[in-house]
């Protein structure tokens, strides 16, 4: 029988992790977080009133996207079916959270689990450095679990921002690379477009970036830019009370916009559909999209996310940001689909809803 682990599941659960495996064990602590507190769902087997085997899956709000995070049977009931009915019940459990798509690691060695995993339609897809306790590699394995038409991706190499408020120079970086290789994916490129492109504040903490900053920098390094915005007003000012931040904002805003009317940037003050955004896409140009991350991390922040892929009902994002207090690794952050109709609520920031998208494009010369 395969059922819902509960909080009095505990002791079983950890009798398991320190029977299947020799590294990497969930502690108590961890359980108790996963069964009460994170957005999971953990499945157990039970034979004859005993749990032999679970399965924990978890899930990124906002996103279509679940991960098979564990999956452990009790050695002593291996070769029973228990790892293939666990594995098919967390499958299921993704499409009842309609999840399109499940990814999972695996250590290189552990060629038994990586058999089970092919042998179940899962596909090789990258590999995670320095993942496990040992320092060892994963390899990183995905399965779609709907059916859907072809996916029309670009080929956008990942990059995971340093510091929480780098997101916006991450994901430009993202950008950038993918139309030319030798923009370099490195921390100190990352702060000097910060440096470039920053507003000075915003909400408590450091300064983020807003499109015009993005774009300035991004022009600077020869690349075609067209800026979509949803009005004139000064981009983020409502996530700050100080009338002195303000008016600094203000300033360094308008700063931004007198530089770029001095080159070939195309400002528009409208707000792109998604329909807009992939025909750009299609066209051969990375979008980068400011989004709000309460749906995804439930935080009122400005979040900038990078564009890499469509199909006929979900777009494709790289995220810079990797939730890692919620258990996750950049696999989670990459290529996370996103149903067309929820990314519109997605993609605008703050009580007014402003929007900005950066249509990153080559030029001749690149």
């Amino acid at each position: 029988m395969i059922r819902s682990a509960k909080l009095s599941d505990l002791d079983a659960l950890l009798a398991i992790e320190q029977r299947a495996f020799d590294l990497d064990r969930f502690s108590r602590r961890t359980f108790r977080y996963l069964l009460t507190k994170a957005n999971a769902t953990t499945l157990i087997s039970q034979v004859d009133g005993q749990v032999r085997g679970y399965v924990m899956i978890l899930f990124n709000v906002g996103t279509s996207l679940a991960r098979l995070y564990s999956l452990a049977v009790d050695p002593d009931y291996q070769q029973q079916r228990l790892g293939h009915a666990l594995l098919e019940a967390a499958e299921q459990a993704s499409l009842d959270e309609g999840c399109i798509a499940i990814r999972l690691e695996v250590r290189p060695d552990n060629l038994q689990a990586i058999c089970f995993y092919e042998n179940h339609g899962y596909v090789k897809f990258g590999i995670a450095e320095d993942y496990y306790e040992d320092h060892a590699e994963a390899l990183r394995y995905e399965k779609k679990l709907a059916p859907h038409p072809n996916i029309d991706m670009a080929r956008v190499p990942y990059y995971e921002q340093t510091l929480e408020f780098t997101c916006g120079p991450s994901a430009l970086m993202m950008a950038m690379h993918a139309l030319d290789s030798n923009v370099p994916f490195s921390r100190e490129l990352e702060l000097r477009l910060w440096r470039e492109s920053t507003t000075i504040f915003m909400t408590s903490g450091h300064g983020g970036c807003g499109p015009y900053g993005l774009a300035l920098a991004a022009c600077h390094r020869g690349f075609s830019i067209e800026l979509y915005v949803s009005e004139r007003g000064v981009m983020f000012i409502d996530s700050v009370r100080d009338p002195e931040k303000k008016e600094v904002m203000s300033l360094v805003q308008a700063d931004f916009i007198r530089e770029l009317k001095k080159l070939p940037v195309a400002i528009h003050y409208n707000p792109l559909s998604v329909e807009e955004l992939q025909a750009h896409f299609e066209q051969g140009a990375i979008p980068v999209v400011l989004i709000s991350s309460y749906r995804m991390y439930n935080e009122k922040a400005p979040h900038w996310v990078v564009v890499t892929g469509f199909d006929e009902k979900y777009i494709y994002v790289h995220d810079p940001y990797i939730d890692k207090g919620a258990g996750r690794s950049a696999v989670d952050s990459m290529n996370m689909p996103i149903a067309k109709k929820d990314f519109g609520r997605m993609a605008r920031y703050g009580k007014a809803g402003q929007k900005a998208a950066l249509i990153v494009k080559k030029t001749s010369g690149n």
